[in-house]
């Protein structure tokens, strides 16, 4: 099975590539836009939109497309455009929980399998000089809700898949790549 990862990023690479299959890396080129406002709807409607547009193009192969989002009592934060954005997201989510969403979708000869994935994240609360400080780092600025659960040290308690807060949740995909590699 010719699998392909529909997204540059590092943490999605580094969790497909612990399920032990060997895949290329091809970035979607697609707007980054949704037409929902629901959370849900729209880390799955991104997912399948970033999917697509490598699968036509490749269509002998297996294409995993993802979209992740922290939800804020049901406001979505995604990537922050800047610095400032990011240290306000991150005060926001001081000391309060949070959902994070991941859609995946997986497209191949079999058809279109696409789902979401959500975890509940507490993060302690943080002080003005702690966000600034990993906000300096420049950690934050391709991730949603401006943090990466792997090396902020913000999160105090999470209830559901960590791999789903790294932006793949590789036990429900992996199941999944089993049905179609068959």
């Amino acid at each position: 099975m010719k699998l392909i990862l529909a997204s540059y990023s590092p943490r999605r690479k580094e969790l497909l590539s612990k399920l032990n299959y060997s895949f290329d890396v091809i970035p979607a080129v697609c707007e980054e836009k949704s037409y929902s406002s629901a959370p849900l709807e729209i880390v799955k409607e991104l997912a399948c939109r970033k999917a697509l547009d490598v699968y036509v193009r490749n269509r002998e192969a297996t294409v995993i497309g993802c979209d992740t989002v922290v939800d804020l009592d049901g406001e979505t934060l995604g990537k922050p455009h800047s610095k400032r954005e990011a240290c306000e997201m991150l005060g926001r989510l001081s000391g309060r929980a949070h959902r994070v969403h991941t859609g995946v979708c997986v497209v191949s000869f079999r058809g279109v399998r696409l789902f979401a994935v959500t975890s509940e994240v507490e993060f302690y609360a943080l002080d003005a000089g702690r966000i600034a400080a990993y906000v300096a780092s420049g950690s934050p600025m391709d991730k949603a809700g401006a943090y990466g659960i792997q090396d902020s040290g913000f999160v105090a308690d999470i209830k559901g898949s960590y791999s789903n807060v790294m932006g793949l949740p590789t036990e429900e995909l992996g199941a999944i790549l089993q049905t179609i590699k068959g």
